[in-house]
């Protein structure tokens, strides 16, 4: 299938709707029927502000970022962007096209097109 892979960078102590904003995004892409994401907490980076954030014992609490990932088709990819937009949060992310499926699938996956 043809798709994107579509990443979310959030501050680690990021909060939405008293939850940490990971955690909604993911519950959100859940509820919209997207098939699974990830969330995975960065070692080290910086951004627009250019500031080196490192994993250290004594680090602030919630200076490093989190990145929120989904693969999903257009159709998912625009209702997830459209869901942040109308909650008003403001984020970074990166919508990367991409190609997946299910290598061996059983028969209670979902129908994918076949591969080129």
């Amino acid at each position: 299938m043809q798709g994107s892979f579509c990443r979310f960078y959030v501050h680690e102590n990021a909060r939405h709707k008293h939850r940490l904003l990971w955690e909604w995004l993911l519950d959100q892409a859940n509820h919209l029927g997207i098939r699974g994401g990830s969330a995975f907490r960065a070692m080290a980076g910086f951004g627009r502000h250019h500031v080196l954030h490192e994993d250290h014992f004594f680090e602030l609490a919630g200076a490093l970022t989190v990145e929120v990932e989904f693969i999903v088709t257009a159709e998912e990819a625009n209702k997830l962007l459209d869901l942040v937009r109308a909650e008003k949060v403001r984020l970074f992310y990166a919508l990367i096209p991409a190609q997946f499926g299910i290598l061996n699938p059983d028969t209670a996956d979902p129908p994918t097109e076949e591969r080129p």
